[in-house]
């Protein structure tokens, strides 16, 4: 039996945000009881509004919870100790304007300790890792919105963190940026980093994550590897290979006889899984009568 150890644990966690003195609490978590498995590339899931964000400010140490702890390597995540093993990249980041990419990741590697030769050698391998080699020098302001998510992953690397988290990364990238961004992160993986991937881009999730977690309405709804997830949410799909033309007519016209129709589908396993987890209706596509 293999002994999951915890990069990140929740531990009765409940966030009440109170907007003033006459106004309704809005509760944003509740009794949120998750372990997220150290060495995973973990895919957070849910809904807006479902508590993506305050769960990974509160991992973060931004926000405190009002019941309950959460601990990052086994220390309370507002502590200041566990912060250098924690690296992160927001939502359509932005940074100061008139750095370079290369004194912005340097400006991060201060922050987190380094010093001296050590801080310029993992500076150039961070901004080396992302592929912004040629654009290291110049101004942040003349970058596009796909080199500051890139540029913005380089300093969540800079000092080489046990924990990577990411909140929609590939969102402003074009494709080569995002399969670089995969490679990334699959390289992560590999050297035994842990990272955590907010995303509500399911085919993502599906061929880059090997856990998942999904919120709904502030509850952990689901969490566990993504296979299993997929196996146990979503119905099973038949196949059926190899026909002509003229027999997936035939076809046609035998299922609409009896009321049913014939689909074409994308591999959309995550995404069927994902509806039935959520009561959420699953998108029409490709229906051929």
């Amino acid at each position: 039996m293999i002994l999951l150890v915890n990069a990140v644990e929740f531990d009765g966690v409940a966030k009440v945000f109170r907007p003033g003195l006459f106004e309704t609490p809005a509760p944003a978590l509740t009794e949120v009881d998750l372990g997220i498995p150290e060495g995973e590339i973990v895919g957070l899931l849910g809904p807006n509004g479902s508590g993506k964000t305050t769960l990974l400010k509160i991992i973060l140490g931004l926000l405190v919870p009002t019941t309950g702890i959460c601990r990052v390597f086994g220390r309370p995540s507002n502590s200041a100790e566990g912060r250098p093993d924690v690296g992160y990249l927001p939502e359509a980041p932005e940074f100061y304007a008139f750095l370079t990419g290369t004194e912005l990741v340097r400006f991060f590697a201060g922050l987190s300790g380094l010093a001296g030769s050590t801080q310029e050698d993992r500076v150039r391998t961070a901004i080396g890792r992302v592929g912004m080699e040629s654009a290291a020098d110049r101004r942040i302001g003349t970058y596009s919105r796909g080199m500051k998510e890139r540029i913005g992953l380089a300093q969540a690397l800079v000092a080489e963190p046990k924990l990577v988290i990411l909140d929609e990364p590939t969102a402003n990238l074009d494709p080569e940026g995002a399969m670089k961004f995969a490679s990334v992160i699959r390289d992560i993986h590999a050297r035994g980093g842990t990272v955590l991937l907010s995303t509500h881009q399911l085919d993502q999730i599906e061929y880059l994550c090997t856990w998942v977690v999904l919120l709904s309405r502030g509850r952990v709804v689901s969490s566990g590897p993504v296979e299993e997830f997929i196996q146990r949410c979503s119905e099973p799909a038949l196949v059926v290979e190899s026909l002509d033309e003229a027999h997936r007519s035939d076809l046609r016209c035998w299922l609409a006889a009896r009321g049913a129709l014939l689909r074409v589908a994308r591999s959309n396993r995550l995404e069927r899984a994902y509806c039935a987890a959520t009561d959420c209706a699953a998108p029409e596509e490709g229906r051929s009568h």
